[in-house]
């Protein structure tokens, strides 16, 4: 069998669980022609309170079938995995598909449009604790100091569907009224969950603050990278494929909510 031509072969997308499907909703939005295949590792969710050796260890795994799918690129849709993982992906990956993370492009966004001022990060503990985007933005030297809060109860109120309502309006006021966060000029949504509730973090500050949605950021990446790559797809793509370690039907319902859409997943574990 005959290997697709490059430009043919599709984006592979993986993150702990459906988070990352807000950007893979945004890549398909900015880039039609283009296939994907979706990972969500929902058997390990969520990412942000594992170890750095755990977080690889799935990664490596879930590269596996992105690989064996053919992928030309491998986003690490998840802001944990991009911060423990991102490095030793690309090594073990090497030439087979470029690898691409979630927070290469918001680090640059912010030194382009945030120097000399301070900006606000939330996220897992995992991202946070990591310092990855402390270090990247401070060898910016553009002058921008960072302050993180690490917001763990997010990511899981999101999956379980709470947003919008007056359980998350209370959390979400809790987590950013605290004195880490103060006058900040942005805030970095530091998990590919926060989209979701982009809205009520912006009714909280009022218009003080740009709330910085990522999935916009590195669909605009993804892009770039394909047309520098000369891999960009020039035709419509058959439907996209959705892969889960772990099947529920609720599971499967409320990516719905993330994607707009229905979606059928498939089950695919990643240990027998």
């Amino acid at each position: 069998m005959t290997k697709p031509e490059n430009w043919a072969r599709p984006i592979g997308i993986f993150d702990s669980g459906i988070g990352g499907l807000t950007v893979a909703k945004a890549i398909k939005a900015h880039l039609p022609e283009e296939q994907l295949v979706y990972f969500g590792d929902t058997a390990h969710l969520p990412y942000g309170d594992k170890s750095t050796a755990a977080i690889q260890a799935y990664s490596v795994k879930i590269c596996d079938l992105l690989i064996k799918q053919n992928c030309k690129i491998i986003l690490i849709a998840c802001n944990s995995a991009s911060a423990a993982a991102y490095e030793l992906v690309r090594e073990y990956v090497g030439s087979k598909a470029h690898v691409l993370n979630v927070i290469d492009p918001v680090v640059q966004y912010v030194g382009e449009r945030f120097s000399e001022k301070t900006v606000g990060l939330i996220g897992t503990k995992q991202t946070v604790n990591s310092n990855v985007y402390k270090k990247k933005i401070d060898d910016l030297n553009a002058g921008v100091q960072l302050k993180s809060v690490a917001t763990p109860l997010l990511a899981p109120m999101i999956e379980e569907g709470f947003f919008n309502n007056t359980i998350s309006e209370s959390v979400i006021q809790t987590y950013l009224s605290e004195p880490g966060l103060s006058n900040i000029e942005a805030l970095i949504l530091g998990c590919t969950h926060y989209p979701l509730i982009k809205e009520q973090i912006t009714d909280f500050y009022q218009g003080r603050v740009e709330v910085l949605d990522a999935s916009e950021l590195v669909a605009r990446h993804v892009g770039k990278v394909l047309t520098e790559t000369g891999i960009a797809s020039s035709r419509l793509p058959g439907e996209a494929h959705f892969y889960v370690s772990d099947y529920t039907v609720s599971f499967e319902a409320s990516t719905q909510i993330f994607f707009n859409q229905k979606v059928h997943l498939e089950h695919y574990p990643l240990w027998e």
